[in-house]
């Protein structure tokens, strides 16, 4: 896999995001049977002000967020709660851009009394299956979403992030 991370927050050099990043993805692409090698993914480390602004450009939503993810192409499933569509072959692609904040992502482990790590392992986990096609606006695709992120997430030895905060985790609804 390869990323090409651009860190305009020095808290992520810090915090080692570009491995959490490439084990995260990998383990995404392993899990849904790609080779990991064959892909390319565009991550910007940033702070909240830089994700605002980010959020409103493309969301029209004026407020920082945890992440945002831009697909190189629509993958999305065309039924509620089927697999997206397979990204063509040769699969030798670049998946999308993703871009993630520090500050929002700091806070939210601090108030679920979670490991930094391990929250942003999850983010990056659901950033890479938005540029894959998932989604969660319909119940069934946020179901199957869910799902992937829970079994991807525990081979890589992270609890359930939704089973341990007994509600649905701050990502939904934010990229």
């Amino acid at each position: 896999m390869a990323i090409d991370t651009l860190i305009e927050d020095d808290r992520w050099s810090d915090a080692g995001l570009d491995a959490i990043a490439t084990a995260a993805s990998d383990a995404v692409l392993r899990h849904l049977g790609y080779n990991p090698e064959t892909f390319e993914i565009a991550l910007l480390a940033c702070h909240d002000a830089r994700i605002s602004v980010l959020n409103l450009d493309f969301r029209d939503k004026p407020t920082p967020t945890n992440v945002l993810s831009w697909p190189s192409a629509e993958r999305g499933a065309e039924s509620d709660g089927s697999s997206p569509q397979k990204p063509e072959l040769p699969f030798d692609e670049e998946l999308g851009d993703i871009a993630i904040s520090y500050d929002t992502c700091a806070r939210e482990a601090a108030e679920a009394a979670k490991p930094f790590n391990d929250h942003v392992t999850h983010l990056v986990v659901h950033g890479v299956l938005h540029l894959l096609g998932y989604d969660h606006i319909r119940d069934a695709d946020a179901t199957l979403m869910e799902r992937i992120e829970v079994d991807i997430l525990g081979k890589l030895g992270i609890g359930d992030p939704y089973m341990e905060t007994g509600a649905t985790d701050a990502s939904h609804g934010q990229d």
